[in-house]
């Protein structure tokens, strides 16, 4: 790695900063980036997509899941290219199966969920780290950088979800709308969910396709904060600029050297006397270390420390004392028991460990929201006998609203109505059609009023109606309503008779219904 080779200008930037030079990166870099993303996850979703068809769900999760081997493509491909070397297209496939082989278990379990993904990926990839020297490692990286890499992730987790989204909305869209008109959410809903495959397949295709675009950046941009942390812990900037001068002065400096030898050769030599020479030569101490007495004593290191070990247990060094009193036992230190060498170096790996802390948050999360939800649940469980202890409170429960007494202009009183409701229809029908039709419909909204306690309002109308029948999940009550409603807003409004034939088939199927219903 050369610094003076870097295709960006290496300085300190702040994180946001270093996230614009990331996506400019990926910008610079874009065919190569998205050609390899696309050939390396496209064929893979294929797969996905073709085993767990009828698991489209599943396809997908998988997918999103695998993330993280697909980001090791586009650091290689950065990283080359940051120093001039841009492997070609064929280079990069080729490297791509080296590049899953180191640590590629830690990154789809334990660190899959990792905030900071994208920042840690070129310590495991670039440097090779791995164990305490990569936890040592990413503390260090993570003391200035790592609040933006999380950032960087929670934004790009909410970007795709827009994408995703504002894609599935541009292929509505573009439907014809002959066909989008025959597309609603209660037929897909009530469909046959087999039939529907397709379209959770190609909504899954819809996010698989934006990570084309999105996987680069997102990667490009963690890289670009671990260049700017490394550019401030490794002083990169001051090195190119000591190289450059370097490379200024060089040339001077060979000009400087070859003045100075021309005019060293140019002065005259001084001829020297042979004088003697005026230093006097130094006197041998009769002390120093070649003394007789020094070198005549039988020193060894084991006296000498038995000496030095006499001096130190003397006074001032040294008092000793004799207690003769009680004493409490905590006065007294004893030495613990060192844990085992393996279990010490497993408490330092807990302990180091910035994952954990991510897990144990999540956790801590997820626990608070688990107890804010039983409590909710509970109060509202118990909502009623609660009441009776805060009945003497202001706070007064909505009362619920009476069941309408007309409909549409009819009458839908129980007591209105005749006991035998097709008889009487078809008394009335030869006489007055509208009559015996009112009659129905009547006894409709009154079975769906009081039977089904349907929650009918005076402001519904007729084909509002339908849609709550719909709900009550009895497929003949609701082919019953839509035809006795279409005939009657055909009369009521539209002054149709309706066909003679009608009159039986709709006293049989009120009948029918009554002896499903037990009433009248």
């Amino acid at each position: 790695m050369r610094l003076t080779d870097a295709s960006v200008a290496i300085r300190p930037r702040t994180s946001w900063e270093a996230i614009d030079l990331g996506v400019l990166m990926a910008r610079q870099h874009r065919r190569l980036l998205m050609a390899s993303w696309a050939v390396v996850t496209v064929p893979l979703f294929a797969v996905l997509c073709a085993l767990l068809w009828q698991y489209p769900s599943w396809a997908m999760l998988v997918f999103w899941w695998l993330k993280p081997a697909y980001e090791r493509l586009p650091l290689y491909i950065l990283s080359r290219s940051l120093f001039g070397d841009t492997p070609t297209f064929k280079q990069a496939l080729k490297a791509f199966p080296g590049l899953l082989k180191p640590q590629l278990l830690a990154s789809l379990t334990w660190r899959r969920l990792s905030p900071t993904r994208s920042f840690d990926l070129p310590v495991l990839q670039l440097e090779g780290l791995k164990g305490k020297a990569r936890t040592q490692r990413l503390n260090v990286l993570g003391q200035r950088d790592a609040g933006a890499a999380t950032w960087l992730t929670v934004v790009g987790m909410h970007l795709e979800t827009a994408l995703w989204i504002g894609l599935g909305s541009l292929v509505y869209l573009l439907i014809p709308t002959q066909v989008s008109t025959e597309w609603d959410w209660q037929s897909l809903i009530n469909g046959d969910t087999s039939d529907w495959l397709w379209l959770e397949h190609l909504s899954n295709l819809g996010y698989a396709l934006l990570l084309i675009l999105w996987g680069p950046i997102y990667v490009a941009c963690g890289f670009s904060l671990y260049l700017n942390r490394r550019t401030a812990l490794e002083g990169w900037d001051i090195e190119l600029t000591f190289r450059r001068l370097r490379q200024r002065l060089t040339g001077v400096a060979y000009a400087l050297l070859i003045g100075f030898g021309v005019l060293m050769l140019q002065t005259p030599t001084p001829a020297f006397a042979d004088t003697p020479a005026s230093c006097p030569l130094p006197s041998e101490d009769p002390n120093g270390p070649d003394a007789a007495r020094l070198q005549a004593q039988p020193l060894t290191s084991q006296a000498s420390r038995e000496a030095a070990l006499q001096i130190l247990d003397a006074p001032p060094f040294e008092n000793r004392e004799t207690v003769t009193r009680w004493r409490f036992g905590d006065e007294v230190k004893k030495e613990e028991p060192e844990p085992p060498e393996n279990l010490q170096k497993f408490l330092d790996l807990i302990e180091n460990w910035g994952a954990l802390k991510s897990l144990a948050l999540f956790f801590e999360v997820a626990l608070w929201a688990l107890v804010i939800g039983v409590v909710a649940l509970v109060l509202w469980r118990y909502r009623e006998w609660l009441g009776t202890f805060v009945g003497r409170t202001r706070f007064k429960l909505p009362h619920r609203s009476e069941s309408p007494d007309q409909l549409f202009g009819l009458d839908v009183v129980p007591e209105s109505l005749p006991d035998d409701v097709a008889s009487s229809a078809e008394r009335l029908w030869s006489e007055d059609p509208r009559a015996a039709l009112g009659l129905l419909y009547r006894a409709l909204l009154s079975r769906l009023i009081h039977d089904h306690k349907l929650p009918l309002k005076s402001s519904h109308t007729e084909a509002e109606v339908l849609p709550l029948v719909d709900g009550l999940d009895d497929p003949e009550l609701s082919n019953f309503s839509q035809t006795l409603t279409r005939h009657w807003q055909n009369l009521a409004y539209g002054h149709r008779l309706p066909p003679a034939e009608l009159c039986p088939l709709l006293c049989n199927d009120w009948r029918r219904l009554v002896e499903q219903g037990g009433r009248r």
